[in-house]
């Protein structure tokens, strides 16, 4: 698969996996901790088979799963408790803020420190994410969310950095979600909020586990040794936006003129941060 058509791919999963969440979880059909751990254990599942039946070895006694499994584990459990006290807005703002820094940090101290153009770039690309996304009026921001949002943007950009030296994706991959799982679903089972999960909530979370998810990762594990860990950073910031898209057309939202320019702005932001000097 080409490489540009690849990202494309793994944003438009990525944003898929949030509008199926908001469609389980906001629309009453499942509860936040049982969403999450179905769809760890439909992606384990779907993964694990696929590297089988294709003759490779899962690596679950690799050192890697530490950090591999261990951030996915902080993502998915910081993401799912972090949006029970915060507007979808503000939590993906931070989240996505939150990954830009930390993997411009970690790459500075590893010594790929971003320069100024891309630097430029990602705050061009985060304004418009921001003019789409920011609430109106006054708000207010729960710290415990907060906090728990923090943990999942630290969470996804160590393991995005963890992917780019992985060197059978797919098979990495179904190990992180075997992984994943227990402590996923241990600590979300602890969140104090009642299981109330439908057939349809069920359906929405395999969808999400097996497709969008695993099949989703994976597929970012390959691209990510092919990019930069700037590039991966900053093409990020187009998933709240392509989620956006996707609510307008599946779950019926209407199209703003905030949306418009903040489209323009991320665009605009990531072809500045991306292209070659």
């Amino acid at each position: 698969m080409p490489l540009l058509l690849a990202i494309v791919v793994t944003l438009i999963a990525f944003a898929a996996n949030s509008v199926i969440n908001r469609m389980a979880v906001a629309g009453g059909l499942a509860d936040p901790g049982s969403f999450a751990t179905i769809r760890v254990t439909a992606g384990a599942l779907v993964l694990v088979a696929l590297a089988r039946a294709q003759g490779r070895a899962v690596p679950l006694r690799s050192v890697r799963r530490i950090a591999g499994a261990g951030s996915l584990a902080v993502y998915m459990v910081g993401f799912s408790v972090g949006y029970l006290t915060l507007d979808a807005g503000i939590g993906a703002l931070l989240l996505f803020g939150v990954v830009q820094v930390a993997i411009f940090g970690i790459s500075a101290w590893r010594g790929a420190a971003p320069n100024a153009r891309q630097i430029a770039g990602a705050a061009v690309a985060m304004a418009g994410l921001a003019v789409v996304l920011w609430p109106a009026g006054v708000w207010r921001v729960d710290a415990v969310g907060a906090l728990c949002m923090v943990a999942a943007g630290i969470g996804w950009a160590v393991y995005t950095l963890e992917g780019r030296g992985e060197p059978d994706a797919l098979a990495g991959t179904a190990a992180n979600f075997v992984w994943a799982l227990p402590p996923t679903a241990l600590a979300l089972g602890l969140d104090g909020v009642p299981v109330a999960v439908t057939p349809s909530g069920v359906g929405l979370a395999v969808i999400s586990g097996a497709l969008t998810s695993g099949l989703g990762y994976a597929l970012w594990y390959r691209v990510l040794p092919r990019i930069s860990a700037v590039t991966a950073a900053v093409a990020m910031v187009a998933v709240p936006l392509i989620a956006v898209a996707g609510g307008i057309v599946f779950l019926g939202e209407s199209v703003t003129q905030r949306f418009a320019i903040g489209v323009v702005l991320v665009l605009g932001g990531i072809l500045l941060a991306i292209r070659r000097a």
